[in-house]
């Protein structure tokens, strides 16, 4: 099957998020046209990882794309990134492979939650190989077809979601003066969060933004003055310093007023994402050898990408790649992967492959 029938195909059988049934047996089923060394099958629940090379210490090159599809279908190019993988991989044989270096597709699950990456580190299959630089990119609407978008530090934002929960002491609707109504600290709280977003077009490290999400306080019963209540927000960095103080900033900023108010506070964090830090080498390397034409942003982008959990371990870099000026964008209804897409892509990361080793 060529690459755009693929990818055709994975886009009319999305899997969402741990269920990538159909997406695993694809990829299985393709590479065993293509002759890797190894496959590996059913890592961290739906990934597959494929492997040219027989000596584990020699440099490595390692290329992610991911295989999950939104609940509303594959409306973020995820069938496409599969795509690529696959496209480089019938591309891979002794002949495009330089002497004496590995190569490692990951063909990853569960992105969209943010669980996938992580797995895929867990099972230790990257460890045991001498990982010299990993590589990802993301399609990119709003961009020239086939341009490539680097950033030379944060690709995309670190981002969490938060929910505090609040709980004082229900009473009669007659005497709230008798419990202890959260109503007024929820308030309060929504106001100071306000305060700790950065000045508008803030960059990089002084970037901090908190989203309000929703709020329930008690419920509906008007006999009741409410005890308890919940607000949850998603705070987003540019950098994972300026996440770790934006967090900060905010458990103080709760549990100050909650004490105020005589509150007892909770709280969790939902579908953490760090941010998406490039290495300055690796992203030079890309603009090098990519022969195509290159947009540098200044500032990440505000969504996340949980290919930053391999940046946490590995050197590498992320980037984008553009689907069109006037494409629909990520996670639109309509939105399909661009099929012209495929093969140059593919032809960028065969580049990485074959060029000199970073230092």
């Amino acid at each position: 099957m060529n690459a755009t029938s693929l990818r055709q195909d994975l886009h009319l059988h999305p899997g969402i998020s741990g269920q990538e049934h159909y997406a695993h047996d694809l990829i299985v089923r393709e590479l065993a046209n293509c002759h890797p060394t190894q496959v590996i099958t059913h890592v961290g629940g739906f990934g597959v990882v494929a492997i040219w090379g027989q000596e584990r210490s020699h440099p490595t090159i390692a290329i992610r794309g991911d295989i999950d599809a939104l609940p509303i279908g594959h409306r973020c190019g995820h069938d496409g990134h599969t795509a690529i993988l696959l496209q480089l991989a019938s591309l891979l044989d002794e002949q495009t492979i330089p002497s004496q270096r590995n190569v490692i597709l990951i063909f990853q699950p569960e992105e969209e939650t943010g669980f996938g990456a992580q797995k895929i580190i867990e099972a230790g299959i990257l460890q045991q190989y001498n990982i010299h630089a990993i590589y990802a990119l993301h399609n990119l609407p709003g961009y020239p077809l086939g341009t490539v978008v680097l950033n030379y530090r944060t690709f995309a934002a670190a981002s969490t979601g938060v929910v505090y929960e609040l709980t004082g002491r229900p009473t009669h609707a007659s005497t709230p003066e008798k419990g202890i109504n959260p109503g007024l600290a929820v308030a309060e709280i929504i106001q100071r969060f306000a305060s700790l977003n950065s000045k508008p077009n803030a960059l990089n490290d002084d970037f901090r933004q908190s989203t309000l999400i929703c709020t329930q306080i008690g419920e509906e019963a008007f006999g009741t003055s409410a005890g308890d209540a919940s607000v949850m927000f998603t705070l987003r960095a540019f950098t994972n310093q300026s996440m770790e103080h934006l967090l900060a900033d905010a458990h103080s900023t709760v549990y100050q007023i909650a004490d105020r108010y005589h509150l007892k506070v909770s709280y969790h964090l939902c579908e953490p994402f760090p941010a998406t830090e490039n290495n300055f080498e690796c992203v030079e390397h890309i603009e090098q050898h990519c022969l195509c034409r290159t947009i540098t942003e200044m500032s990440p982008f505000r969504w996340s990408e949980d290919f930053a959990h391999y940046l946490l371990h590995f050197r590498g870099a992320m980037f984008g790649i553009g689907a069109g000026e006037h494409h629909l964008e990520l996670h639109h209804p309509q939105y399909e992967f661009p099929d012209a897409l495929v093969a140059p892509a593919a032809e960028v990361f065969l580049r990485l492959i074959q060029a000199p080793l970073l230092r």
